[in-house]
């Protein structure tokens, strides 16, 4: 028997999500998922009068082919994924993994060369296709988490079916706020960033792109930024853990970066011009997602964080910055984490991970949950 969570979770991502209508066609990209799942998933999409295109990848074998990657090779995957993009009005990818350190071995130039040539097909996807992107639970996703297996799937199906439309209502406000502010100044234990949003825009995530979701995001004017930013959570990029990173702006680029693993870090910024500047400023804010997971899709949403993402601008409320690179990575500023302080204008509008603002409390984690 179908677990009764996997036709909740598949219901809102047809029907909230992406909203695939009668007529379109959908790709599923599936990622070391279960198969019950898949067909759950397809199902629906067929329900809703569409046509879904399964993709079913391991991470295994993914390893194993970026590895060996040849300009040649890389070339030919994008141009046939290209093609299959186009054809498709709507995009699901659930990516589950066993070892999330799995591409940990592949060298950085393979890497590289990958998500450089693939550029193009993430930009098509994000910017011409209804989109949602999530992991799927795994005893790894767990192990990362402190959790037991079974009690990290219930936390897992949880904040995945949260009612995204009430979130999405509550950050009304603070979108409307963001897209009218210029200046922005972060306050906290080793960080202390300027940088202005003025004219940029803002947008409210609320399940529609990520679940789980719960962000509120604009970016730097790319120049602006100056200052320096101390995070206080782990982050994976491309298979290896960076922790303590501290990054020295000057101007809008990225000057100085420490890190436990400097070398590397720096090898990651130096894959183009646009890798050292910032994509994405953006406040996290799910009630229900409270520490470090070490899965981005988890801790840019923590209740009372921040991320400030090195590397591509999304075309929707972008700075124009282009890089293979977008790095998601997160500052907590609740007590617990040390505190910190975001202000705009000059007005302090988040102080040790709480809204100050009247309007804006409603996005308090005992407001939301």
């Amino acid at each position: 028997m179908t677990d009764p969570r996997y036709r909740k979770l598949a219901k809102l991502l047809v029907g909230y999500s992406t909203e695939i209508k009668k007529g379109e066609t959908a790709l599923l990209d599936m990622i070391d998922v279960p198969d019950e799942f898949t067909v759950e998933l397809a199902r629906e999409v067929r329900d809703a009068g569409a046509v879904p295109l399964i993709e079913t990848r391991h991470t295994r074998v993914t390893r194993e082919l970026l590895k060996g990657m040849t300009e040649r090779q890389a070339v030919m995957v994008r141009d046939l994924e290209m093609a299959r993009m186009r054809k498709v009005q709507s995009y699901i990818a659930i990516r589950g993994a066993a070892n999330t350190s799995e591409n940990s071995d592949v060298p950085s130039d393979k890497m590289s060369l990958y998500s450089r040539t693939m550029r193009p097909v993430l930009n098509y996807r994000v910017n011409k296709t209804r989109w949602c992107v999530l992991r799927w639970p795994t005893p790894s996703m767990a192990q990362a988490a402190n959790m037991s297996t079974e009690a990290f799937e219930d936390f897992y199906f949880d904040v995945c079916t949260l009612d995204y439309r009430k979130m999405g209502k509550a950050m009304q406000p603070l979108e409307k706020l963001m897209a009218k502010t210029d200046k922005v100044h972060l306050k906290g234990p080793g960080t202390d960033l300027t940088f202005s949003i003025k004219g940029i825009g803002a947008k409210a995530c609320k399940g529609d792109r990520n679940i789980p979701d719960g962000e509120v995001f604009s970016c730097p004017l790319k120049h602006s930024v100056n200052g320096v930013i101390q995070y206080n959570t782990p982050t994976v990029y491309a298979g290896s853990r960076f922790e303590n990173v501290r990054l020295e702006l000057e101007n809008g680029k990225i000057v100085k970066a420490t890190c436990n693993d400097t070398k590397r870090i720096n090898q990651i910024f130096d894959t183009d011009p646009g890798a050292r500047y910032i994509g994405e400023f953006s406040l996290g804010l799910n009630p229900k997602i409270l520490n470090p997971m070490n899965d981005i899709l988890f801790d840019e949403k923590i209740a009372g964080s921040l991320h400030f993402t090195p590397g591509q601008a999304y075309e929707d409320c972008g700075n124009g910055n282009k890089s293979a690179v977008h790095w998601d990575m997160v500052l907590i500023q609740r007590p617990e984490w040390g505190g910190g302080e975001v202000w705009f204008d000059g007005k302090l509008i988040r102080k040790d991970g709480l809204f100050v603002p009247k309007n804006l409390q409603k996005l308090n984690p005992k407001n939301l949950a």
